[in-house]
């Protein structure tokens, strides 16, 4: 598209019947393939209108497209896309969006998808794709949309890649953390120098109030591991597991490990004075 679009203010502008023709309580993992609307602010509002895609490395993703300027008569369609590519991943802090119905597509002359999306869907029919998507899920919070589509390839193929991790991590999400031990439990076998599968059996005993299997799980883990923010998650979680049941030999252990792995202004070192305190408190009773 020629830059020339920039110094066009207007394009084309589409009324609807009356001003209160977006809703912002819908989620952006529900608008997959869709046009939606970010709100703005201003008066009158000026709203942000894009696509929601899946990109397989970044997850659910919002291609930026124009802004929408919010009338009492209606919405006018300001600013059209140019040449310049700008995109936003979303995930779990992402805000509610309005999602456009077909019939606001087609008033507003919007494609019912744009052209540049057969790149992000070449793979769509693969497994890889679906694991991805699952992915996706996962990351945005809502792993109960992501078990179908990840136990669907996994009866097909459990041991491709990045599967059995997303689907332990799903089922760990919703609390069936015994099914999450069975998966990670035939991931390992099969690749048992996958600290991530370590990392997530570790919080499905924790969970399961098997500190004994935990900690054994999760020392295997922060062996393999060559990343010390997921060593200090895993030793954090020791710690606030040993507080709870009152061991403070094990406690103290574990936050030795920790202090071993944690930088110097890592959050997990700021529960410490609080757990101590409160077992201060305790040995005053």
């Amino acid at each position: 598209m020629k830059s020339s679009l920039l110094i066009i203010s207007f394009v084309f502008a589409a009324f609807f019947g009356n001003a209160q023709v977006l809703s912002f309580d819908q989620k952006f993992y529900d608008a997959l393939d869709k046009w939606v609307v970010f709100e703005g602010t201003g008066n009158p509002k000026k709203h942000l209108i894009g696509f929601v895609y899946l990109d397989e490395l970044s997850g659910f993703s919002f291609r930026h497209h124009a802004t929408v300027l919010d009338k009492e008569g209606g919405l006018v369609l300001l600013d059209p896309i140019t040449d310049a590519i700008m995109a936003s991943r979303l995930d779990s802090r992402t805000v509610d969006v309005a999602i456009l119905s077909d019939k606001q597509v087609q008033e507003l002359k919007l494609p019912r998808e744009p052209n540049w999306l057969s790149v992000y869907k070449v793979n769509e029919k693969t497994d890889k794709y679906q694991v991805a998507k699952g992915r996706a899920y996962n990351a945005a919070g809502v792993s109960d949309l992501a078990l179908p589509i990840l136990l669907k390839v996994y009866e097909k193929d459990p041991h491709l890649e990045g599967l059995e991790f997303e689907l332990a991590y799903a089922y760990n999400h919703i609390g069936s953390f015994y099914k999450a031990v069975v998966v990670l439990n035939k991931a390992i076998e099969n690749d048992p120098d996958n600290f991530w599968f370590y990392r997530e059996l570790g919080f499905s005993f924790k969970h399961l109030n098997n500190l004994k299997e935990a900690e054994r799980i999760y020392l295997k883990g922060i062996d393999l591991s060559n990343d010390n923010y997921q060593k200090a998650e895993m030793a954090i979680n020791m710690v606030q597991s040993f507080f709870h049941v009152k061991d403070r030999k094990k406690f103290d252990e574990w936050v030795s490990i920790l202090k071993k792995y944690a930088d110097e202004d890592s959050q997990f070192l700021d529960y410490i004075p609080v757990f101590e305190e409160r077992w201060d408190m305790q040995r005053e009773k």
